[in-house]
């Protein structure tokens, strides 16, 4: 079976960086067989499905295939394969890192995730005149909640010196304290009214449904203080 070439690179955890591959013409045809054998040998990640790898693989496949790989080609090789879309689009998602044998060993940076959100971004962006920041904003802010650290800690990860980057992150930021404000007061106001939830949705012509997840947000966990 012949293995898709993968797209323009662009660097896999870290897409805000300089893709030195897609300067050099004709160096994705000069891996081609690198990643051919790759595909051969290891067909659960470089096949119809690409999975985030181990760290460190790269010095693994050259132990283990001597005969097979060299190290400058290889390295290239895996450097058009982690800068595709295809990769990207699974680091992304938050899949673990694999290893040879395709058992997941470690989760993937959640820097990583968001360099592949952001890097994703660009690239659709750029063939369509639709505005998917509100997509990329979802995207963002899931990952953020994914990734189990306080917003200062996951700011001090992927914050860099990218300012259309930052900025999106922070819109993201914005409309997650405007979603919490409006959770807040809505619970304020359903706890000081004596209503039931059906009468509370009733009065303030809401969907029962949705004030239901509210008050089920708040009895799960406390609403987090919206900062000034």
């Amino acid at each position: 079976m012949t293995r898709t070439t993968p797209e323009a690179p662009a660097q896999a955890d870290t897409p805000t960086q300089p893709a030195e591959q897609a300067s050099k013409p004709g160096r994705s045809q000069a891996v081609q067989p690198v990643l051919e054998k790759l595909f051969e040998l290891y067909p659960h990640l470089f096949g119809a499905e690409f999975l985030p790898l181990k760290l460190g693989i790269f010095q693994e496949l050259l132990a283990l295939h001597p005969e097979q790989f060299q190290r400058d080609s290889l390295k290239l090789a895996l450097g058009l394969h982690t800068r595709s879309t295809r990769y990207l689009q699974s680091v992304a998602a938050g899949k673990p890192r694999h290893d040879l044998q395709g058992a997941a060993v470690e989760a993937v940076a959640p820097e990583h995730v968001h360099f592949a959100l952001l890097e994703l971004f660009r690239r659709r962006q750029g063939r369509t005149q639709a505005d998917l920041r509100p997509k990329l904003r979802a995207q963002l802010l899931a990952a953020f909640a994914a990734s189990g650290l306080t917003r200062q800690e996951y700011q001090a990860r992927v914050l860099t010196k990218d300012a259309s980057a930052n900025t999106l992150l922070e819109e993201a930021f914005a409309e997650l304290d405007q979603k919490l404000a409006k959770q807040e007061a809505l619970l304020r106001a359903f706890n000081s009214s004596g209503k039931t939830p059906a009468e509370f949705a009733d009065m303030y012509g809401l969907d029962q449904r949705d004030v239901m997840l509210v008050l089920d947000q708040g009895r799960s966990q406390p609403v987090p203080a919206v900062k000034p």
